[in-house]
């Protein structure tokens, strides 16, 4: 009776490391395919649909500022009441009824103000004054228009980033001047993402308007002045008197009725500052 040789087969271990190998490669390489999907759906996310979504509500709001506007203008006094007797309310004792929204003077305008061309402003005359002021929370007040990058947008007092920036508003800056008022009427808004309704404000140009609408009153003012790229600590750009204190060769020295839009750059950035700023048309 013969007895049983054993059988070794060369090269089995190697080739079931291998295959191990092959296996620990192969789900690697799932889990970074699956990892750059996910990567490119948040990017798909953030660029393209919070651009959608923002634009759209942004867009709706302009909307509804202006049907409000249409529907109760400023300045226009409440209809009487109807005589006694027919379904007249009296009005509760002791509160006064809404006086009609002041308006500026003509002629009230800043000594030296820099800007000139035709009065746009106020009662048909852009002269600097009191302006409109904003509410004190975070809310649309006004609309912005920039004609030559075919730009409308809300403005909302606040530059708190979910609360304002991000839903594709301009931000007010507190404690800047209000539109059409003597200092500066600064605002922030993103230049990408979330409606980047600032993308392109390096393209605009010495001479271009720009547009802000409150509740029956329009302020014109003209852009002057760009700063390409400064710090985000550098404050003078918004100060009531707009000059760079780090570029301090950029910016005005006289007072008068500004605007400063600024963003960060460069784009898909937050490392610097562009500004741009403009004068009130007088």
């Amino acid at each position: 009776m013969r007895d049983h040789i054993p059988v070794v087969v060369q090269g089995s271990g190697r080739r079931a490391r291998r295959a191990g190998l092959a296996g620990a490669l192969w789900a690697a390489a799932e889990l970074i395919v699956t990892a750059g999907v996910v990567v490119l759906l948040l990017v798909v996310h953030q660029v393209w649909w919070t651009n959608r979504q923002a634009l759209a509500a942004a867009r709706d709001e302009v909307h509804a500022l202006e049907r409000s506007w249409a529907e109760k203008p400023a300045g226009v006094a409440p209809a009487p009441d109807p005589p006694p007797g027919e379904g007249a309310t009296p009005a509760p004792e002791g509160v006064p009824e809404s006086a009609p929204q002041s308006r500026d003077e003509p002629g009230s305008g800043v000594e030296g103000s820099p800007g000139t061309g035709p009065g746009t402003g106020s009662g048909g005359s852009a002269a600097a004054g009191r302006g409109v002021e904003p509410p004190a929370r975070e809310g649309s007040y006004a609309i912005l228009r920039i004609p030559r990058l075919g730009v409308v947008v809300p403005v909302a007092q606040g530059i708190d980033k979910r609360a304002v920036l991000d839903k594709g508003y301009a931000g007010h800056y507190p404690g800047t001047a209000a539109p059409g008022a003597r200092g500066n009427f600064a605002l922030a808004g993103h230049r990408n993402t979330h409606g980047e309704p600032f993308r392109y404000i390096n393209r605009l140009r010495a001479g271009d308007e720009l547009i802000v609408d409150v509740r029956g009153e329009r302020y014109t003012y003209v852009v002057g002045k760009a700063l390409a790229q400064t710090t985000e600590r550098d404050t003078g750009v918004i100060a009531p008197v707009p000059r760079s204190v780090v570029r301090p060769d950029q910016g005005y020295t006289e007072p008068g009725a500004y605007i400063t839009l600024t963003t960060c750059t460069p784009e898909y950035t937050s490392r610097y500052r562009l500004v741009v700023w403009g004068t009130l048309r007088r």
